[in-house]
């Protein structure tokens, strides 16, 4: 791992807004007395969320002080796990996943094209709007190459598709997460490919919000919504095809 240091330059304070302070005083008391230090991650998060995507030192003392921890123990966390910027990003805060499956697909054509519209990795742009890392792996294999922007995913990148989506996110146009190919979640691309054959449906009483979605798989005993996952539709026995009947 490389070594990870604080901005050269730094906010002369930092304290949470009157809303942070209290769901973080929430946070801390989920944890036993004694046991208050369980809640630094989920405290320096906020802290970067509130700072636009990054984390300066005096937020590190803050909220060491908070939980009684030693300013070392601390800065040790925020150095060591890379989910915490210790620099500022820019407002849209692009991690190109360069791992394996998003290499052999494209991930280098992709870290190109921020270098060239946005500039070397960790350069902010004059405006403040982006900056951008190569990160490990996302977990979106499936959809390589991908690219996280702040929370959402965008999958199945092209050079062209990821300038587009940086010129409309500077334009301040709505974009929409997800695979930028057309395809849908991580479905092959040509749509489904396997159980195709009408005769597996024959008993099935058609989904309306399915009909002509191309969808070829049904859950009729799924759990009811808003219920625990064992709470499930109570099942209802379908009746064998009878001899000579035609599936629908």
């Amino acid at each position: 791992m490389s070594v990870r240091r604080l901005a050269a330059e730094q906010p002369e304070g930092f304290a949470f807004t009157p809303e942070n302070l209290e769901w973080a005083k929430g946070q801390i008391k989920k944890y036993p007395q004694g046991r208050e230090a369980s809640a630094v991650l989920a405290l320096l998060w906020r802290a970067q969320e509130q700072m636009g995507g990054w984390l300066p030192e005096p937020a590190l003392r803050y909220v060491a002080d908070m939980l009684g921890l030693a300013y070392i123990r601390v800065y040790e966390i925020a150095t060591f796990y890379t989910m915490f910027n210790l620099a500022p990003v820019g407002r849209y805060y692009v991690q190109v996943c360069g791992t394996t499956p998003c290499w052999l697909l494209g991930a280098n054509a992709i870290k190109d094209t921020c270098r060239r519209v946005i500039g070397e990795a960790g350069h902010v742009t004059p405006d403040g709007m982006f900056s951008w890392i190569e990160v490990e792996c996302l977990g979106a294999c499936v959809n390589a190459p991908v690219a996280q922007i702040n929370k959402y995913y965008y999958e199945d990148l092209t050079p062209e598709s990821l300038e587009r989506l940086l010129g409309d996110l500077k334009a301040g146009k709505p974009v929409t997460p997800g695979p930028q190919n057309g395809r849908h979640a991580s479905a092959p691309e040509g749509g489904p490919m396997t159980l195709l054959d009408s005769v597996l449906y024959a008993n099935e009483e058609p989904e309306e919000e399915l009909v002509g979605a191309g969808a070829v798989l049904t859950d009729r005993e799924a759990k009811r919504p808003g219920k625990a996952a064992n709470v499930r539709e109570a099942a209802v026995p379908k009746p064998p095809l009878s001899k000579g009947r035609k599936p629908r």
